[in-house]
């Protein structure tokens, strides 16, 4: 960490701070008292503020990114994002045509099926909005896995779609993830949920792994799988530099696709 004046105004610290938290996810409050030679006391009071602001999560010892927090699925899927965009079309450019891919819910993933729409391959889902953007797709076959309908990310799962997918073999999954971080891996919100992204890796030959900025570096309540258990893991040129370099001594093959500026 860069050493800073102990002058150096309390916004500005806590933007500086902000800054090794997208670079690394976290920060330990007995390196920040140092680098910046303010009291503990001081750095307690920059990460209490910053935490009001939703900009970190408290953990002992220091902060960690927040997890990220998600609107409605409806919401997400009508709102303009670039970023989302520029990777749905990338990452439907990796699939190829006679695969079977296993698709989960997500605001990404919708964009991704969209794109998919000229690609002539089988996709399974448990999303009805995945479902939904192939419909009258003539050259994709859609699956749907049935189940309970979570009303929160618009997917189906629980015991009927779990085991439905112990029968499915899929040469591609992607399942949606809410935080993704170098050292932990990939995580989820909820453990039925994660246990369903879980039953997917198990299912399929291959796992992709989408990833807009937000959720990059940050940390989910329930984990579904480590980073080397993914194949392929798309991520934008939005990610810190420090970051993308972390993910990438650990990632078995990592993607940086560039969102054009606004």
């Amino acid at each position: 960490m860069t050493l800073s004046r102990p002058d150096v105004l309390p916004q500005e610290r806590q933007q500086r701070i902000l800054d090794q938290l997208r670079s690394h996810g976290r920060v330990v409050a007995s390196e920040l008292v140092a680098a910046f030679g303010v009291s503990e006391d001081s750095i307690r009071r920059d990460l209490r503020e910053m935490a009001s602001k939703g900009l970190c999560r408290r953990v002992y010892g220091g902060a960690l990114l927040p997890t990220p927090q998600f609107d409605a699925l409806p919401e997400r899927v009508g709102r303009h994002d670039p970023e989302r965009s520029a990777l749905a079309v990338h990452a439907a450019s990796l699939l190829l045509p006679g695969q079977v891919v296993l698709m989960d819910a997500g605001s990404t993933n919708v964009e991704i099926a969209r794109a998919l729409r000229g690609t002539a391959l089988t996709v399974v889902t448990n999303s009805p909005a995945v479902a939904d953007a192939l419909a009258g797709a003539q050259a994709a076959e859609v699956m749907m896995i049935g189940g309970r309908i979570d009303p929160r990310s618009g997917a189906a799962i629980g015991s009927i779609a779990l085991q439905q997918l112990t029968q499915l073999q899929a040469d591609v999954c992607i399942p949606g993830v809410c935080a993704l971080d170098p050292e932990t891996g990939i995580w989820g919100i909820n453990a039925e949920e994660c246990a369903f992204k879980q039953a997917m890796l198990r299912a399929s030959d291959m796992t992709l792994i989408v990833a807009a900025s937000e959720k990059v570096g940050a940390r989910g309540s329930f984990r579904i799988a480590g980073i080397e258990q993914v194949d392929q893991l798309l991520i934008s040129d939005r990610v810190a530099v420090e970051m993308q370099e972390r993910l990438a001594a650990v990632a078995p093959r990592l993607g940086r696709v560039p969102v054009a500026k606004a």
